[in-house]
């Protein structure tokens, strides 16, 4: 009996942690790394939010800095296999699983960090249910609309196949976000 009691409280234990920091996410392919600064405003219920960001993005890290236009940390947000962490202004640390529940909690809307990491490099991401696609003639998409999201993109250059998007708009059934890439690295 005891052996069973100490199992039991054991097996509990362990569903209890695993609650702690949500549901866990399918993995999906890494995009490839890149590194950009750029501008962001998000739309969610009749609210807005807009910053600097800086998006350092790698093989197995993501590293977001949300910034003030003097360039001074709102907020720092790691991603790895660890899970992810919001660091605030204030230095007060919270943690998920991944970066779009952390930020359905700490900022009250959802950076879909997953899935923009390919987005945001004019791709499609990987594993994604597509809606619909459309591309202009250089082959470059224009819009994209997958899982739930609808995607457009803007280039600096119309005439090169292989530049990067300037802009992306992004729509959901809750939030709008619009992320301008100043530069890219």
């Amino acid at each position: 009996m005891f052996l069973f009691r100490t199992c039991t409280a054991l097996l509990v234990a362990a569903v209890l942690a695993g609650c702690a920091l949500g549901p866990s996410r399918p993995a999906l392919p890494r995009a490839p790394a890149f590194d950009l600064v750029g501008r962001m405003a998000v739309r969610h219920d009749e609210r807005s939010f807009s910053s600097g960001v800086r998006w350092q993005h790698a093989a197995e890290r993501d590293e977001i800095w949300l910034l003030t236009p003097l360039e001074q940390a709102l907020a720092h947000i790691v991603d790895g296999a660890e899970g992810a962490v919001f660091t605030g202004s204030d230095r007060r640390q919270h943690r998920a699983r991944d970066v779009e529940a952390l930020t359905r909690r700490t900022l009250g809307w959802e950076l879909p960090v997953a899935r923009l990491a390919w987005w945001v490099r004019g791709g499609i991401a990987a594993d994604g249910v597509i809606a619909e696609e459309a591309r202009d003639p250089q082959g470059r998409l224009i819009r994209l609309q997958q899982d739930g999201w609808d995607i457009t993109y803007v280039y600096r250059s119309q005439d090169s196949a292989d530049s990067l998007p300037q802009r992306l708009d992004l729509k959901s059934e809750a939030q709008s976000i619009r992320l301008v890439i100043d530069t890219w690295q």
